[in-house]
């Protein structure tokens, strides 16, 4: 093994274990619930991680400041003092 992650993924037989304990402590009725529940919470999941990405990658972006126009906004403030 590379990673001493992967010595506590479940593998085989444990996979089976892990479910028949999930269907006994749930049911069968509710698993298909829990499952879109669950599929939900990961799409919603991806959805701000694109929305973050997509907010990260438009804040590094430079803005451009048209210079060819004046900024009145000093004069006219120094106008109504």
């Amino acid at each position: 093994m590379t990673s001493p992650f992967l010595a506590f993924v479940p593998t085989g037989y444990e996979w089976f274990y892990i479910m028949m304990i999930v269907i006994v402590l749930f049911g069968a009725k509710k698993l298909p619930e829990l499952a879109r529940g669950l599929g939900r919470s990961v799409g919603e999941f991806k959805k701000a991680k694109q929305e973050f990405e997509t907010e990260l990658d438009d804040s590094s972006k430079p803005t451009l400041v048209d210079t060819s126009k004046p900024d009145r906004t000093g004069a006219e403030q120094s106008r109504k003092s």
